[in-house]
């Protein structure tokens, strides 16, 4: 046990040592000059600093965010600056938080409002004079306000725009620790629940506040320091937003006779709340492991999970309540709507390369357009939603017009009936793997909410 704890002493000093390397902190200095120099054009045409304009909103508490685009970023620094903070994504995203420690302007609004975090940074601040002035060999480390308890900003890395997408299925151990994109469905969101990121510690006997940084899901906590028995203080501390999606595979992307794949995203802060389950996400983010720990570890052994910690979510094929069309795409339907014949010429347009089957093409469409939603004065709602069941003999193309309906509706989920069972087609009982909970995750008919659920061989 003795020599263990000596070789966890010197894994841990060997980890933190590229602290005060040289390489990351003449990036660190690159960095924050490319915050103050970076400009762009504005609407007008005249230079404007992008992110020195984003650091007064942050300063001004006007936002929380900043994202920092790679393509900014090969563009004033070099592609090499880009590649390594790609590959590297974690490590540079705490560079680039300190670079903005740094260059971080005076606020040039007053605060609307003083919070509990402006009183405690304000005794903070005075304790910390006040033990630098009668402290003879210098102040204690763990006494000192990390720079993570005092920002009210978060850092989010943002990929280029000419990266394509890896398919879950292509996600290798080459892409671990290197920012990349992925594209699916949602299937499972959990709720949204504060994670400790830094822990605040009271002594008993001077007052004094000791500080713990939390890196991933669980910490040990401190109960003795120099002697002295410490309390967790929960007001003191610092959570933020978390939130786990599960996402998977797209249907297009899933070989014949094959499962689909998942993988799970955290996410955090304002990302948080942006999506449920059934939506078509396109996710940009860190592709890391993450160990098993207490009895799961026993029987995990060397095994770790993975997750993807998200940068940005964007969103896909919203429903038709939000489709806002082009003022090109206007003038189409315009035309389209002053034509005698537009109810056949849309039936004919579904699924071009199937001959005939006019009146089923014509059901099809009045299925994806809908009725009116009727309100009763009663309370009574009289849905006006249409329900169609396609019987016919083998090789008529019923499975061709499923998929082509998938494929062209806002929202639509492709399933087979001889693959789900009933259980599959509404919901399932998970075990949350963060909490530990029962969870419902939702099937096929959940996903398809709001939307068109085509189920083929049913």
């Amino acid at each position: 046990a003795k020599h263990w704890r000596e070789a966890s002493k010197t894994h841990m000093q060997t980890d933190a040592a590229p602290a005060g390397d040289n390489t990351y902190d003449e990036d660190g200095e690159k960095l924050g000059a490319f915050l103050q120099d970076y400009t762009e054009e504005d609407e007008v045409g005249n230079p404007l600093r992008k992110y020195m304009k984003v650091l007064e909103q942050v300063a001004n508490r006007e936002s929380r965010r900043v994202d920092i685009e790679l393509d900014d970023v090969a563009e004033h620094m070099g592609e090499e600056m880009a590649e390594k903070v790609r590959r590297n994504t974690l490590r540079y995203k705490e560079i680039i938080a300190c670079a903005i420690d740094n260059v971080l302007p005076a606020p040039t609004a007053a605060a609307a409002d003083r919070d509990v975090f402006d009183v405690l940074m304000e005794e903070r601040t005075r304790a910390a004079a006040a033990a630098a002035s009668d402290a003879v060999g210098g102040v204690d480390p763990n006494n000192k306000v990390p720079a993570e308890l005092t920002r009210r900003y978060q850092v989010f890395v943002l990929p280029r725009v000419k990266d394509k997408s890896v398919p879950l299925r292509q996600v290798k151990a080459k892409h671990i620790g290197s920012l990349l994109t992925l594209k699916g469905i949602v299937t499972r969101v959990t709720e949204v629940k504060p994670q400790m990121k830094v822990a605040t510690y009271t002594c008993e006997q001077d007052g004094t506040e000791v500080y713990q940084l939390v890196h991933g899901t669980t910490f040990m906590p401190q109960t003795n320091w120099n002697g002295m028995t410490l309390h967790l203080q929960t007001r003191g501390s610092k959570f933020e937003k978390f939130q786990e999606v599960k996402i998977q595979e797209e249907p297009d992307q899933v070989p014949q006779g094959h499962v689909p794949r998942a993988m799970t995203v955290h996410l955090y802060g304002d990302m948080t709340r942006q999506c449920a389950a059934g939506d078509t996400l396109t996710i940009s983010g860190v592709f890391l492991p993450v160990p098993s720990s207490g009895f799961r570890q026993l029987k995990a052994g060397l095994i770790t999970n993975t997750f993807l910690e998200a940068m940005s979510v964007e969103k896909h094929k919203k429903s038709s309540v939000d489709f806002t069309p082009t003022a090109e795409m206007q003038e189409e339907l315009d035309e389209l709507a002053e034509e005698p014949e537009v109810y056949s010429k849309l039936a004919q347009s579904i699924a071009p390369e199937i001959f005939g089957h006019d009146d089923v093409k014509k059901a099809l469409l009045l299925l994806m357009v809908g009725g009116a939603t009727r309100k009763m004065s009663d309370g009574m709602r009289i849905r006006g939603d249409v329900n169609i069941c396609l019987m016919g003999d083998p090789g008529v193309a019923k499975s061709q017009l499923l998929k082509y309906i998938a494929n062209t509706a806002p929202r639509a989920v492709y399933t087979t009936g001889k693959g789900s069972s009933g259980v599959g087609l509404t919901a399932a009982v998970v075990r949350d793997t963060v909490t530990g909970d029962l969870v419902l995750e939702g099937g096929a008919l959940v996903l398809a909410d709001m939307g068109i659920c085509c189920i083929d061989e049913f």
